[in-house]
């Protein structure tokens, strides 16, 4: 299979979108600028304005006037510069295109691609660092996607087009330069199916877009101690996999989210309520939960790494759930 990043990946999805005539994509500078992440670069040239249209700089017009055209039949794909911006059309999402198609008794689906990036890491400051796709994740009526390889990011792109109800696909800024094996034949990853990303027998890491890889690399760590991670990556946090995830914890009785919104603010602790209601009797101890500090993201390089998990931290807390109750409270 050919090796594609992450942004060539979601970019060759679209391509295959468009291949639909319904299809357009809107948004601000996907157009001549190439998309403030070059996702959607040379594709104007490719299908011209009427298919890729750059809008005024307004995030509830863009998703309203989403909503609108996939009622009339045609089938835009709309993107949102950064996650952040979506606060700015909150009550668009959440009242409008996630309600519709219930509030007309399944008569108006509203098969919408919400395209938007997320992440933290780049220096960006407090306002444009925020991982809230676990917010969208707690709206009945939304489905919520956050891929961590180009492979999931063209597959499950596809498979969103095919859903009836709108889908928020986040996209983590600091993937789009990874790279990874994509098919030749687009291939669907259906909704709301999870992956083992590497088999373990002792622990399982449960987590999503880029804390996936964190997670792979505190895997790796972890084997310097003779424990044996297996690694989750979600992709769907609504619905979330619940029954992956039980498969998993029944063999390894142990569990810690991972992810990088700030704790206490996310999908990470309604996930865990869930298990532990579902998994109790597996586990041999409670789930753990690590994620981002609960603090708006330090524009400082230093004190913003502090703030986002990484490996050490998760394999230090793992190796923690390996030593008894006593030597715990000893050290």
């Amino acid at each position: 299979m050919p090796v594609m990043t992450y942004r060539e990946a979601i970019r060759q999805g679209l391509r295959e979108l468009l291949r639909d005539p319904a299809v357009f994509l809107m948004g601000e500078d996907i157009g001549a600028y190439g998309g403030a992440f070059a996702v959607t670069k040379g594709l104007l040239d490719e299908y011209g304005e009427d298919r890729i249209r750059d809008t005024p700089i307004s995030e509830a017009v863009i998703i309203g006037a989403g909503i609108g055209a996939v009622m009339t039949g045609v089938r835009p794909i709309v993107e949102i510069m950064t996650i952040n911006f979506t606060l700015l059309a909150f009550d668009v999402i959440v009242n409008h295109a996630a309600k519709i198609y219930a509030m007309s008794g399944g008569q108006i689906p509203i098969p919408l691609i919400m395209r938007t990036v997320t992440g933290s890491g780049n220096q960006l400051g407090a306002q444009h660092s925020q991982n809230i796709e676990g917010h969208y994740a707690m709206v009945p009526g939304l489905k919520v996607v956050a891929p961590a390889t180009p492979a999931d990011a063209q597959g499950l792109l596809l498979a969103a087009y095919d859903d009836r109800n709108p889908v928020l696909f986040a996209e983590h800024f600091a993937l789009y330069n990874t790279k990874g094996e994509v098919s030749e034949a687009p291939e669907r990853v259906p909704l709301g199916k999870g992956a083992v990303v590497r088999r373990g027998a002792d622990l399982t890491l449960i987590s999503y877009s880029r804390m996936v890889n964190v997670c792979l690399e505190a895997a790796e760590m972890l084997t310097q101690r003779r424990i044996d991670a297996e690694v989750i990556d979600l992709r769907t946090l609504r619905p979330v996999d619940y029954d992956l995830i039980l498969d998993s914890l029944n063999r390894t009785h142990r569990g810690i989210v991972v992810e990088e919104a700030a704790k206490g603010t996310s999908i990470g602790g309604s996930i865990i309520g869930e298990l532990q209601e579902i998994a109790f009797h597996t586990l041999d101890m409670p789930i753990r939960w690590i994620a981002g500090e609960p603090t708006p993201m330090p524009y400082n390089r230093q004190l913003e790494r502090m703030a986002i998990p990484n490996a050490t931290v998760i394999a230090d807390a793992a190796a923690q759930m390996f030593i008894s109750p006593k030597r715990r409270a000893a050290s």
